[in-house]
């Protein structure tokens, strides 16, 4: 399956990368914790976020389920609701938690992260393609394909580079 999703140790001495049928696999010090790749998912798996101790990760499908691995812990997910656009990435707070974030630009936070906005109920001229949370874990960035950036809460705008997109 291909990969769909990366993420870094702390320390930046290792990484994991998901594939969309739940596989993971590990370099450097990014320890294997499971995957999903010998398991029926009822979505593909779109994205991971490391813990921020670097002990775990969360994956996401594209129906909003959440899957915690190793000090991850499960804080809640999408899975079993309605969406009205597919979850397109995850993103750990500091301490702990994490937001989804859909290709409409719906933005869910579980875990004791803030709700900082959406752009839910916002025409975008593009669809979302993912997320970041800024240090503080008081704000993140949204970005859409066309690389329109969004911010929230503490993320400060720099600047984008738009694209037209058909």
């Amino acid at each position: 399956a291909p990969i769909v999703g990366m993420a870094s140790t702390p320390d930046g001495n290792g990484y994991w990368l998901v594939a969309s049928d739940g596989g993971v696999f590990t370099f450097g010090r990014g320890a294997f914790h499971g995957s999903l790749g010998a398991m029926h998912l009822n979505a593909p798996i779109v994205g991971m976020a490391s813990t921020p101790d670097g002990n775990g990760y969360w994956l996401v499908a594209s129906d909003g389920g959440v899957f915690a691995f190793g000090s991850a812990r499960f804080a809640g997910s999408l899975g079993r609701l309605v969406l009205n656009a597919p979850i397109v990435g995850i993103a750990a707070g500091p301490h702990g938690g994490y937001w989804l974030v859909g290709s409409d630009g719906s933005t869910f936070a579980f875990g004791g992260v803030p709700f900082e906005g959406s752009l839910g109920a916002t025409h975008l001229n593009a669809p979302v393609a993912g997320m970041a949370p800024t240090s503080t874990g008081n704000g993140y960035w949204l970005v859409g394909a066309d690389n329109g950036i969004f911010t929230f809460g503490d993320a400060h705008f720099f600047g984008s580079a738009p694209v037209s997109f058909p």
